[in-house]
């Protein structure tokens, strides 16, 4: 019986299963990777050209996120401090501070290494190029910088605390009542839901809280108003982040 197809065709469906085979292989270790913490950048903690210890500013000098990050209520980006922020507390505190030489060089025009170039911060929280992310969005409605960036104001040396990851984001959005919280206390991040129902005992009485709810009941009762009162119905379609 003649053949209709070439000899070479007989090698064709193994060809086939092996391209398969290291297809499959290849978006397994793909996927793998990039659900671990190594590619989430969870960790992450870069030297930066000054020791800026948070725990010193925010927490124990209580220094509020606004005066360094002057743009996240205002902007997508919580912004960078430049020199001259840094510059204004420290032109009369620790000036001569060996550790302090590069925000000399940027900012003191009576050094005489003063150059006044930027000081390189290195970025520790990055998202991809195709997600799109606003900090005024986020602040205006509740959701405080703890959420995303973890006990900051503790942190001796910033380091990358939590994955950022699509997945991460989409578990908030679906259930957003479980990060909201009055406005007041954004930026109050040593905030304790219980501590503030307690204080206020008629939105306590109205939302249902009473004495020994634990904090994720009480933050349930409490984002679950908030989530009302502000209208809020995040969305989950992918152009909301990937424009």
């Amino acid at each position: 019986m003649a053949n209709f197809f070439p000899r070479w065709t007989n090698l064709l469906p193994l060809k086939i299963a092996v391209c398969l085979i290291f297809i499959v292989l290849g978006l397994t270790a793909a996927f793998s990777y990039y659900a671990t913490p190594k590619a989430q950048r969870v960790g992450y903690q870069p030297d930066q050209p000054i020791a800026y210890d948070h725990d010193l500013h925010a927490n124990q000098l209580g220094i509020d996120c606004r005066y360094c990050h002057s743009s996240v209520d205002k902007s997508a980006s919580a912004g960078v401090p430049t020199a001259n922020t840094c510059w204004n507390c420290h032109q009369h505190v620790q000036k001569d501070n060996p550790k302090l030489e590069p925000l000399r060089r940027a900012a003191d025009k009576n050094y005489e290494k003063y150059d006044g170039k930027p000081i390189k911060w290195v970025r520790v929280h990055k998202l991809p190029d195709y997600a799109y992310f606003s900090h005024q969005a986020h602040v205006g409605r509740g959701v405080s910088c703890k959420s995303c960036h973890g006990e900051v104001h503790k942190m001796r040396k910033v380091h990358h605390a939590k994955s950022l990851s699509m997945a991460f984001c989409l578990e908030c959005h679906r259930e957003p009542e479980k990060h909201l919280r009055p406005l007041e206390q954004v930026y109050n991040l040593d905030y304790d839901v219980v501590d503030y129902l307690k204080a206020k005992p008629e939105l306590a009485k109205e939302i249902g809280y009473v004495v020994g709810d634990s904090s994720s009941e009480a933050q349930a009762k409490l984002g679950k108003r908030l989530k009302e009162n502000w209208d809020i119905h995040p969305k989950e379609s992918c152009t909301t982040c990937h424009r």
